[in-house]
């Protein structure tokens, strides 16, 4: 697809980023998140307290990404604390679930690892009445790849060996690429058993870009959010699949960063080709985000990432979560609660709770225009 218009934002200062494991909220138990258990204002934080409940009325049925449910989690009980009487229900389903709920006009916004594709776009715009569909990106992070494997603890590896591990192409821990990339590391000779989501999944399709921008002669599917590759094993959820790696030895899968801080997964280090394998962290996911270009038009914010970085430090295997809604027709009875709550998750409060659940900013620069955008619906 031709782009329009391309802009430049690159982030300004971001500050130092840490992962708070203490302050992850766990993914086991059901994805269904009201946040009831927060009740009035009792634990209301610092940050709760600058909410703004301006028009925020009812009950507020939301959709979607099981990567973002840990955020979802923070920002819901942060901001129900602060507005009595308003109810938000985030169901954590998946990426492409959110997408078919919000174009049924089932859900005041939806969650989704990937931006609309124009089919999407066409569809909402039977719901959004006198508009249609945008994407705001609001949750940045790292997709960790997690191991399980018993006398290993810690593992590096590269785009190449990555593809043809979820491939089933390397089948064995031992595999002379894999020893090659860790050096001294005692690898068994076990077979690994690679896991991937089950259902349409945005962070499928963020992993499909990075593998074919990466490893384009070892992994040759379209980047979709089904999974495209034979063999392997399916889980429900980013939790799901979480789940599996840490209680099958021989494991290996993907999901966002405070899955694995919650369940206490290893991650795989990344080899891009620079200086030094990269962490999966919070920071680093910042390096790579903050390079990111809006490819959307009008009052879409959708992000171009770049998957091939080899800067110092910044890990390349990034996601970025949208909430999508309509820029204009949207829903009077649930425009005003649609509104108070984006506005918080992209405000300063907001945004500094990610960093305490292994999530990444978005860089002010981008986020500026999400807040303006907010704003601006109707």
């Amino acid at each position: 697809m031709k782009l329009q218009r391309k802009n430049r934002l690159r982030a300004t200062a971001l500050g130092a980023l840490a992962v708070s494991g203490a302050l992850v909220l766990t993914a086991c138990g059901s994805d269904n998140n009201s946040g009831s258990d927060t009740g009035g204002t009792a634990g209301a934080t610092k940050a709760a307290s600058n909410v703004k409940c301006d028009g925020a009325k009812g009950q507020l049925r939301a959709s979607g990404s099981s990567a973002q449910k840990n955020a979802m989690d923070l920002w819901v009980k942060e901001y129900m604390a602060a507005c009595s009487g308003v109810e938000i229900n985030y169901n954590s389903s998946s990426s492409g679930e959110g997408i078919v709920a919000f174009n049924q006009g089932t859900v005041g916004f939806a969650g989704s690892d990937s931006a609309l594709k124009p089919e999407e776009v066409a569809d909402s715009k039977k719901i959004c009445k006198t508009g249609q569909g945008i994407n705001l990106p609001m949750v940045g992070g790292p997709i960790a790849v997690g191991f399980h494997l018993e006398g290993v603890d810690s593992l590096v590896l590269d785009a190449p060996t990555l593809a043809k591990i979820f491939d089933t192409k390397i089948k064995k821990w031992n595999d002379e690429a894999i020893a090659k990339l860790n050096p001294g590391a005692k690898l068994p000779d076990k077979a690994i058993q690679a896991f991937h989501r089950s259902e349409d999944s945005g962070t499928t399709q963020n992993l499909g870009k990075y593998l074919s921008a990466t490893a384009p002669s070892d992994w040759k599917y379209e980047a979709e959010k089904k999974w495209p590759a034979p063999g392997g094993q399916g889980a429900t959820g980013s939790s799901g699949v979480a789940t599996q790696v840490k209680q099958v030895d021989g494991s290996i899968g993907y999901f966002e960063l405070s899955y694995a801080a919650s369940q206490q997964i290893t991650t795989v280090d990344i080899n891009t080709g620079g200086a030094a394998p990269v962490k999966a962290s919070s920071e680093n996911a910042s390096k790579a985000i903050a390079a990111a270009e809006v490819k959307g038009t009008g009052k879409d914010l959708a992000l171009d990432l770049d998957y091939t970085t080899k800067a110092e430090g910044a890990y390349p295997l990034v996601l970025v979560t949208y909430e999508v809604v309509c820029d204009t027709g949207n829903k009077a009875d649930t425009l005003g609660t649609v509104k108070s709550f984006l506005t918080y998750t992209a405000s300063a409060d907001g945004q500094k709770l990610l960093t305490e659940a292994g999530y990444a900013p978005i860089p002010e620069a981008i986020n500026a225009k999400v807040r303006e955008t907010v704003a601006g619906l109707s």
